[in-house]
């Protein structure tokens, strides 16, 4: 069922947009350069038309936030937090470093003197 909401909404979404695209704007739309309707005929039924696809698209909203609540578990996610497990001695131990490779140089590796410049 939720998939069949998804797919509606989806071709709701898309068919609202081309509608909106569609509308006179005050610098014109894309109906501007002319067609058998009037341009108050037109606005009319794209205004009605708006309106239809955009209740539409409400509607397929609530119902898939319905659902999606019903399907869900009674309980919250914050209900969870103190049964979280604590971390146990059985964790496995980091491998040991090699002595001296991630130390920062000692006085007896720096150079006895600086670089030329050149």
């Amino acid at each position: 069922m939720e998939n069949v909401l998804l797919t509606v909404l989806l071709i709701l979404a898309l068919l609202l947009i081309g509608v909106v695209l569609l509308q006179r704007s005050e610098g014109g739309g894309l109906l501007s350069g002319g067609g058998s309707m009037s341009a108050r005929g037109a606005a009319n039924a794209l205004t009605k038309l708006t309106w239809l696809f955009g209740v539409g698209f409400m509607a397929t909203s609530l119902a898939l936030t319905i659902i999606a609540s019903q399907n869900s578990g009674s309980g919250s996610i914050l209900d969870t937090v103190g049964d979280a497990p604590a971390e146990s001695s059985d964790a496995p131990a980091l491998p040991a470093l090699p002595e001296g490779d991630l130390l920062p140089p000692t006085t007896g590796d720096a150079p006895a003197s600086p670089p030329p410049a050149e």
